[in-house]
């Protein structure tokens, strides 16, 4: 099924033309093909804000490709980018403050507020961004870099870096009718050499269904110094758990493209499009369920013994069983909190305990939008896909010493076979229920996914990460 507004012109311009109240979604620009070196080529960002980062931002803006144009009052604020610009041969360019300039665009801005301490200071949100906000191209990006308030020893200044969160959530939510997005990013001191990656991540069209999200880097997990920026998970082996089809497929696709050898594990009786997926990409098929009581224990074994072991494990397997809690059987609650929270506990640990995860691994889990906000008739699945959020925020530490991170993956409204059984006039609200004013695509939730995979993630552990497109519902 297919998104009409976003995919039929005539309708398009037929609701434009009636000034209909209905919001007519921007198409999104998504990446294609593997890691490149740069990808925020030719790309002109904005840089704004009084922090510490500037001279990361200079490194990692430049060589990435892009030409920052850094606002300030004096060339003193282009010191940091001129080594990297000559570098990389993308000189920054000073602008002042104030109304941008006739005819600019910038396809970014970056605000860097880590060094706001009072209230008071977030008036630079409003005085450097506002400005420049109508000259952002469409699927353009902004991102609010800050420090985690729950590291600042004064209220005030608590409360200061919790504002950065709340501009950037309503800001995203004003600009993403023209397929834009905002991020903020909160920095530990001492882990602004982990920013680089998740920057380039989220400026880049990877992201384009994430929004209205908060990142932590933090330098909690162990990791390499200079991770790769091409060809990324080359030597890796992933596990990726309901390969079969829709989002598991395009994850295994999209780690597949970035150098790893993905193991597809399905149910036996999804062997033809399992084996299907696997061939395709120049993996192995595994076919186990995981609701079996020795899967854990077959899934390690088979792991151990075909490949030494595995480096990244995609927990996405995942069931639904809605009905209402008065009208719900007992099997219908016991299935779906089994194989969506359960089993995956079960196999991590077997993983884990086994030796089997290898050290510098990633751990990845499919949670949901329903198991944040809450959902009619899903009780059941949304406290299973609340007990994952629980279960990588509890794990991340015990295992961070061996440079292990994990993470879960919140979808929002993703288009796949379920979403289009929906009764037409749900399924409609429901995808204009986000910030973007469309459903997501597979791909994009295993853009999400492969990030997490990828060495230069290495900051981000403990986390959920919502790939809603900035839905209205939810935290």
């Amino acid at each position: 099924m297919t998104d009409l507004l976003l995919e039929n012109e005539n309708a398009r311009r037929l609701v434009k033309t009636l000034g209909l109240p209905i919001p007519v979604p921007e198409k999104l620009a998504r990446s294609r093909g593997p890691y490149e070196e740069r990808p925020l080529d030719e790309k002109k960002v904005l840089v704004c804000g009084v922090g510490g980062l500037q001279h990361v931002l200079a490194q990692v803006l430049t060589k990435a490709g892009a030409y920052p144009l850094v606002l300030g009052t004096s060339d003193a604020v282009l010191e940091p980018f001129v080594g990297p610009g000559e570098a990389w041969a993308r000189a920054p360019r000073r602008v002042e403050p104030g109304e941008a300039p006739e005819g600019e665009r910038v396809d970014a801005i970056v605000f860097d507020g880590t060094g706001l301490e009072t209230p008071d200071d977030l008036h630079q949100l409003y005085a450097f961004i506002s400005p420049w906000i109508r000259r952002l191209i469409r699927s353009g990006r902004v991102v609010v870099l800050g420090r985690p308030a729950a590291d600042a020893k004064k209220p005030v200044r608590a409360a200061t870096r919790a504002g950065l969160e709340g501009f950037t959530r309503s800001l995203a939510k004003e600009i993403g009718g023209n397929g834009s997005i905002a991020n903020s990013v909160f920095v530990q001191e001492g882990a602004d050499d982990r920013l680089g990656p998740v920057l380039r991540f989220l400026l880049s069209p990877r992201s384009a269904y994430i929004s209205c999200q908060p990142f932590h880097v933090t330098k909690l997990a162990k990791a390499d110094e200079t991770p790769p920026e091409t060809h990324v998970l080359g030597g890796k082996v992933a596990l990726v758990t309901g390969a079969a089809r829709g989002i598991g497929e395009a994850t295994a696709e999209l780690l597949a493209a970035e150098g790893a050898h993905v193991v597809c594990l399905d149910r036996p009786a999804d062997d033809g499009p399992c084996s299907k997926v696997a061939q395709r990409i120049g993996g192995s098929t595994l076919l186990i369920d995981i609701t079996d009581v020795d899967a854990p224990q077959r899934i390690a074994g088979e792991l151990k013994e075909r490949f030494g072991g595995v480096d990244i494990v995609v927990h996405n397997a995942g069931v639904t069983r809605d009905k209402t809690l008065a009208r719900m059987k007992p099997e219908q609650w016991d299935m779906a909190v089994d194989i969506n929270l359960g089993a995956v506990i079960r196999i991590t640990d077997r993983l884990l305990s086994g030796s089997v995860l290898r050290e510098g691994g990633r751990v990845i889990c499919l949670s949901s939008v329903s198991g944040i906000a809450g959902n009619r008739g899903q009780t059941n699945y949304s406290a299973g896909k609340a007990g994952i959020v629980g279960f990588v925020r509890a794990l991340a530490p015990k295992v961070a010493k061996k440079g292990i991170t994990v993470n879960a993956i919140a979808p929002g409204f993703i288009e796949t076979r379920l979403t289009d059984a929906m009764p037409v006039a749900f399924r409609e609200v429901a995808r204009r229920m986000a910030a973007v004013g469309q459903g997501g695509k597979p791909v994009d939730v295993g853009q999400a996914i492969t990030f997490l995979a990828t060495p230069g993630a290495a900051g981000l552990t403990g986390e959920t990460v919502r790939v809603c497109g900035g839905a209205l519902v939810g935290a």
